[in-house]
């Protein structure tokens, strides 16, 4: 239960008593190895505007058991069922057919998610990560965390009702331990790794067993060609279910001379990847404010007195593929330089809801698991001569954690830099920070397969040959030792690249990713030397990419810039493809003969209300923005049907990477066609074509639509927002999109100016007060200004303060 508190002068006497007399760091932490429950775990929660809680504890351990009880309070739904998952329990509880979702990896079915996460279980993976001493280990603040979060949480569950409706009598719903943290922190690493190839690890099966591919498979090799090119669709950044920009401002563009730092990650909008706010505080020792995905005990993206980071998904590709020569004799055998090593057999067993346990054996080798495949795209057949291994190093990485607490006690990008070399735990992401100091900073410093393109060049196969060069999936010989990835003299731990050799941009005007490479971090600074597996060097950018560098050049040029610029630019909605397109779009429709257009059903369509609909339209994505679905829909249509290369009459140059390609070629057939089978679908929907956006593209609270501005990946927009669309309806609600916004500055005072905003609120729970506060700012572009400094947080009028304990 909360404690209201009426009078904030007199809490704020007490609070400030009460951060006097604690500790000024962790030391008196429980040691490792000791119960969690057992020292009494307790820590002060004050909650301030749109739910938001300030946790403040006498150490890691009573912090972290402080977040596991405010996360528990506003999404235990969402976090039992990923416990769920990391369990290997979900064919247990909803059937083995039924899909997983997409939050903590790519499996198709709960069958799939489960034999893979029991296999975790049973090879105590986890455990073993966790033995090892930092840093090629967790450290002890990051154990204590966890111990302290599951606590929390437990706590939570014992002495509250749960509301929710999604599993108030749910008997999924149970206590955890501090390794069902732990493995869903090792999920979240493996993601972009083994977490993508879920279904073809499980149904790996060598040929010749029962249930193994047909005899066909067992004899065919992936053809290059079509590899390569399932596999820089599957890689690319763009159209993914995570995204997002960041920019940092030097003070050599700011106002008074310190950092800015805009971040707008893009994150689904449902499910257990979404972000959660809270401000940890540890007197003397940790103070950070920011968002942390749902399980996470730490604050991921977020600021403190001195310096503000984000995170953008990074083109580097996490994983590598082993191409192994097997015993012909024996095809669970394979040979490393003539020699034979038998896989490791991994079996395990899957309750399923009504029916009999399912048994399957995965097939582990010294490179990782066999794999059959990633995605239905791309497979990779298990033939009697040939099999594939995965090799992901974040399955022996669980420093994330580390890396972030290690952001949170940064005093200066400097800071950020020093946590990345020291603890190298990022698995897929950038990172751009900017400080009070007026510094700037972009380093794509992730936990990558230290693959080199010399590396690339002598050990890929004619698949890796084809592959590499089009997506950074390198595909190297296994049957050769010399081919092995080696280690850089930095690097924590083996068979990745060390801190020197990731790309990196200090104290640029303005450093900014959307999701691209680090090329274009700076467009005056052009960042080229490293590696094909971090991503390309003198390609084409996306249309986000090249409005992002217009927009945030264009501000660094002009100075002077505050906060108040940053929160212009989140939500300028501007629509960099119509900049570039829809004059010509409505030109060319005006001209066309009759003013019809012939969709691809082969009739004819009346187009000339459409023509001038996109000749008024004004180029934004805002709610009110009349033209911009009409727009919305044809770009998709168009984009679809003709490639990039016919798209434009000007061809793309490494020479003006911003502004090229460019100049719609109109000519096109597929352009008549997408203009009458936009026009039609509006009809089909019953939308009229000059309908404002925000009536088509919403979410629902409480019964009520709300107006959701914004746009899709391939217009470009800053502000990205997504939706389903349903033919007979329109967009349905919006699913993934804008999410933890910050907009952080510091002035003269000690506390950061920081606005922030969480696009879908605090809880899950429709019955929570703190379900929709916020994602009706977001309707309104509306901002929450942060508390950080105590004099804020006690001056909230509607404060509250919790104090929570375990209870024996």
């Amino acid at each position: 239960m909360r404690i209201r508190t009426r009078r904030p002068a007199a809490v704020a006497i007490t609070l400030l008593t009460a951060v006097a007399l604690l500790p000024a760091s962790g030391a008196g932490a429980t040691p490792r190895g000791a119960h969690p429950s057992g020292g009494g775990l307790h820590a002060t929660i004050r909650y301030t505007e749109y739910g938001i809680p300030h946790i403040l504890a006498k150490d890691y351990e009573n912090l972290g058991f402080g977040t596991g009880w405010a996360q528990a309070a506003d999404q235990v739904c969402t976090l039992a069922d990923g416990y769920v998952t990391v369990r290997g329990e979900r064919s247990r509880h909803f059937g083995a057919d039924a899909s997983p979702g997409s939050a903590l990896s790519s499996a198709s079915t709960n069958l799939a998610s489960d034999l893979y996460f029991s296999g975790v279980r049973k090879a105590g993976t986890v455990e073993k990560l966790l033995d090892r001493p930092a840093p090629a280990g967790p450290d002890r603040r990051s154990k204590e965390l966890m111990r302290g979060f599951a606590a929390g949480y437990n706590a939570w569950l014992k002495q509250n009702r749960i509301t929710d409706p999604a599993c108030a009598k749910a008997d999924w719903v149970r206590p955890i331990t501090a390794l069902d943290v732990a493995r869903q922190g090792f999920a979240v690493q493996v993601l972009g790794g083994q977490g993508r190839a879920i279904d073809g690890i499980t149904a790996a099966t060598p040929p010749g067993a029962t249930g193994a591919g047909s005899t066909k498979d067992a004899h065919r090799i992936p053809d290059p060609g079509r590899t390569a090119k399932a596999a820089r669709e599957l890689f690319s950044t763009q159209d993914a279910d995570m995204g997002s920009n960041a920019v940092a401002f030097s003070g050599k563009t700011t106002a008074n001379g310190t950092g800015l730092l805009l971040g707008n990650p893009h994150y689904p909008w449902q499910g257990g990847r979404r972000f959660w706010q809270s401000q940890q505080t540890i007197p003397g020792e940790l103070n950070v404010s920011g968002g942390s995905l749902l399980g996470t005990s730490v604050v991921n993206i977020g600021f403190n007195g001195d310096v503000a980071w984000s995170h953008t998904v990074a083109t580097g590709v996490t994983l590598n593929l082993h191409q192994l020569t097997l015993d012909p004799a024996d095809p669970t055998t394979y040979l490393v330089d003539g020699k034979r090593h038998r896989m490791t057999r991994r079996t395990v067993t899957v309750p399923v809801e009504g029916g009999t346990p399912v048994t399957r054996t995965q097939w582990w080798t010294r490179y990782g698991p066999i794999v059959t495949g990633l995605g239905p795209q791309l497979p990779l057949p298990w033939s009697r001569a040939t099999a594939y291994a995965l090799n992901d190093p974040n399955a022996v990485n669980l420093r994330g954690s580390d890396t972030d607490l290690g952001f949170g006690k940064a005093r200066s990008t400097a800071g950020i830099l020093k946590s990345l070399r020291e603890t190298q735990g990022l698995p897929w992401v950038n990172t751009v920070a900017a400080d009070r100091h007026g510094h700037s900073l972009l380093s794509q410093s992730q936990v990558l397969p230290r693959i080199t393109d010399d590396l690339a060049q002598r050990c890929s196969t004619p698949l890796g040959r084809a592959t590499y060069p089009a997506s950074g999936v390198a595909v190297l010989d296994g049957s050769r030792g010399a081919c092995a990835l080696g280690s850089d003299e930095d690097a924590v731990q083996p068979g990745i690249f060390g801190p020197s050799r990731m790309p990196t941009v200090k104290d640029a005007p303005y450093a900014e990713n959307s999701n691209d490479s680090a090329w274009l971090t700076n467009a005056d600074r052009p960042v080229t030397g490293y590696e094909r597996i971090f991503g390309t060097i003198g390609t084409q950018r996306s249309m986000r990419t090249r409005g992002a560098v217009e927009d945030v050049s264009a501000m660094a040029e002009k100075g002077g810039l505050t906060v108040r610029d940053l929160q212009n630019q989140q939500f300028a909605n501007r629509v960099p493809a119509a900049d570039l397109a829809a004059a010509d779009t409505a030109k060319a429709c005006a001209a066309l003969p009759g003013g019809t257009a012939t969709g691809s059903d082969g009739k004819a369509v009346d187009i000339r209300k459409a023509c001038d609909v996109l000749a008024r339209w004004e180029h934004t994505m805002d709610t009110g923005s009349r033209g911009a679905l009409l727009f919305d829909r044809f770009w998709r249509k168009l984009t679809a049907a003709v490639p990039n290369a016919r798209l434009w009459k000007v061809p793309f140059s490494a020479a003006e990477p911003v502004r090229t390609p460019n100049t719609l070629d109109t000519a096109q057939p597929g352009f008549r066609t997408a203009l009458a089978d936009a026009v039609t679908e509006l009809a089909a929907a019953d939308i009229a074509l000059d309908a404002p956006l925000g009536r088509n593209q919403y979410v629902v609270r409480g019964g009520k639509r709300l107006p959701v501005p914004g746009g899709t990946e391939s217009l470009g927009v800053w502000n990205k927002i997504e939706a389903d669309w349903d033919a007979k309806k329109g967009y349905t609600e919006v699913v993934h999109g804008s999410s933890h916004i910050q907009a952080v500055g510091w002035t003269a005072g000690h506390c950061p100016e920081a606005r922030t905003l969480l696009s879908y609120s605090q809880s899950s729970n429709p019955r929570s007060p703190h379900y929709s506060d916020q994602t009706k700012l977001y309707a309104k572009e509306r901002w929450v200004t942060s508390r950080f400094c105590e004099k804020d947080i006690l001056g909230d009028p509607a404060l509250e303060v919790v104090r929570v304990r375990e209870r024996h």
